[in-house]
């Protein structure tokens, strides 16, 4: 004990020097994280300015926000006083190591630098990937956050975005509907088709400067299949689409057009009864 307090004693300066560094270092960190978010916010703000799509500032964001905060460690563990240039050496040796064990961390990172880069799709944009579909929200370093339709935010490494199929329903300006609906062989092909072009023609929303392609697709089993393919805005898709199954199905049932269903014969064997 005597000896322990002999030592405090006669390093007391050294103790007082050393924690003052300590809580100087301390000081730099929270300035410094503070002023690494207020430098990425503000060169979002400037990318901003100019127009340049969310999914772009946002991976910058994060990316200048990480290399801040690292610039911000170094100086402090600097100030403590030891010496940056070995420092410098360990990290490189700890970063392999990490580097080798954090693999898919790392293929993340790349992939989120080629979504950028060759942008596949932007924020805003409706696209399936991963079998998840939903409109893009931002990319980030390791990520890309989607919310899909029932406004559940997902995330999902980039990748494996990079690493399979991505489909952006949002790319093109129009979209095609693909209707399939089945009459019964007894029904007119040539009323079916007239009644099909009306109720396709009467909505607005369709384009038409766009051929609309109506036809017979299959003869199945039970029904005439028939194809209906109209050409609508990309955001007007889901309405559209709504709208004319049911407006096809009130027009058929006026007209007296049966539209095929399943149905089921039972047939009960009385046979053991009228015996007994």
């Amino acid at each position: 004990m005597d000896t322990v307090v002999n030592w405090l004693s006669e390093n007391q300066d050294l103790l007082i020097n050393f924690g003052i560094k300590l809580a100087v270092a301390i000081i730099i960190v929270f300035v410094g994280k503070l002023l690494s978010r207020l430098v990425s916010r503000g060169v979002a703000k400037v990318l901003s300015h100019k127009q340049v799509d969310k999914t772009v500032i946002s991976f910058v964001e994060s990316l200048v926000y990480g290399l801040a905060f690292t610039l911000t460690l170094i100086v402090a563990i600097s100030h403590l006083g030891f010496n940056t240039s070995s420092l410098v050496a360990i990290v490189g040796a700890a970063g392999l190591a990490i580097g080798l064990a954090l693999q898919g961390s790392l293929s993340n990172f790349a992939s989120g630098v080629l979504l950028i880069s060759f942008r596949p799709f932007k924020a805003g944009d409706f696209v399936e990937v991963s079998g998840v579909a939903g409109i893009v929200e931002e990319v980030l370093i390791f990520s890309t956050k989607l919310r899909t339709g029932d406004n559940k935010t997902v995330i999902i490494p980039n990748g494996a975005i990079t690493g399979g199929t991505i489909t952006n329903y949002s790319a093109k300006p129009t979209r095609r509907i693909d209707l399939v609906i089945g009459v019964s062989y007894d029904a007119n092909l040539a009323q079916t088709r007239q009644i099909l072009a009306d109720v396709v023609s009467k909505d607005e929303r369709v384009l038409k400067d766009q051929d609309v392609t109506i036809g017979v697709s299959e003869l199945a089993d039970s029904s005439v299949n028939i194809v209906v393919r109209p050409w609508v805005k990309s955001g007007d898709y889901w309405p559209v689409y709504f709208d004319l199954l049911e407006n096809i199905k009130v027009a058929l049932d006026e007209a007296g057009i049966e539209i095929p269903y399943p149905h089921l014969s039972v047939q009960v064997n009385n046979e053991s009864s009228n015996e007994n």
